[in-house]
């Protein structure tokens, strides 16, 4: 709190915090709204990995210094007040500034966060006859690139991964139930949470299952928001209106398509991930030291 702005140093700030705090240090950094680097030093990878799922910025660096990123190697770029769009440097950067180009194949390695509410949401449009959303639910469970990366070259001795994280929570604004529901499930199929603006969003909040409800609220003027869903028509209002707000810039996404499909690409950021695979020096068993 000391720090009430962005500071480029060189400036040394030190802390000291308690091992049962770790996690209200994390959400505290990650409040601040900056979030362009972030760097840990430990040969204890449950820590690595705590801290690696909750911090908020765009590049991490494990075991090694922070500067430096290389073309190719480390894409580089922040998230909230320290940046948006597509990383510079990366495989995806091209990608993402043309229509209707094919992505680069990902790795699954983990399942997706958003599996159990898309997959009630699917359930529940099968029991209800909703026959056009159950497909898309299904097509959105496959197509995801939550829960997958991008595996990058470096040197030896060193990992570089591009992952896909949720951009937080995500407005979703439409005229009717069925642009609602398209909006919902791409919510859903992407981990972010759901604010639900429309006329019928409150009846239709009622009606869904549990693990829907969860990851979804209804919206009013003060909903806060990390990316907002829209039907072109209704685009140019809602730009202005985000713009008019404090904080970070807020993408609006509209339908790709006549379908109603949304990209799912503008509802994740890429972050990046490098670790000093050495760091141990050499003795593996290191790495697995057990906490105290």
């Amino acid at each position: 709190a000391q720090l009430e702005g962005e500071v480029f140093g060189p400036v040394l700030h030190v802390l000291r915090y308690r091992r049962a705090d770790l996690g209200a240090l994390i959400e505290s950094i990650n409040a601040t709204g900056y979030a362009l680097t972030f760097g840990a030093h430990s040969r204890i990878d449950e820590t690595i990995d705590f801290v690696t799922a909750r911090i908020a910025a765009g590049n991490l660096y494990v075991n090694r210094n922070m500067i430096g990123a290389v073309v190719g190697v480390q894409p580089f770029g922040g998230r909230g007040l320290s940046g948006t769009g597509p990383k510079a440097g990366g495989p995806m950067m091209l990608y993402r500034l043309r229509r209707a180009a094919q992505a680069p194949a990902l790795r699954a390695t983990a399942a997706s966060s958003a599996t159990e509410a898309l997959a009630s949401l699917q359930q529940w449009a099968d029991t209800t006859g909703r026959t056009t959303l159950s497909v898309r639910c299904a097509e959105l469970s496959s197509d995801t690139p939550v829960g997958r990366t991008l595996e990058l070259p470096g040197p030896t001795g060193e990992s570089n991964r591009l992952r896909f994280i949720a951009r937080g929570r995500a407005l979703c604004v439409a005229v009717d139930e069925d642009d609602l529901l398209r909006q919902l499930a791409t919510v859903l199929a992407t981990g972010n949470r759901a604010a639900l603006s429309a006329p019928c969003a409150q009846d239709l909040l009622a009606q869904l299952p549990d693990p829907v409800r969860r990851q979804t609220i209804l919206a009013t003027a003060a909903t806060d928001c990390d990316v907002a869903l829209c039907v072109p028509a209704q685009a140019p209002a809602l730009r202005r209106a985000l713009a008019a707000r404090d904080g970070p810039r807020v993408r609006v996404v509209t339908a790709t398509d006549v379908s109603g499909a949304y990209s799912l690409d503008a509802l994740l950021v890429e972050q990046t991930l490098t670790v000093n695979t050495a760091a141990a020096g050499g003795n593996a068993s290191l790495m697995t030291l057990e906490p105290v």
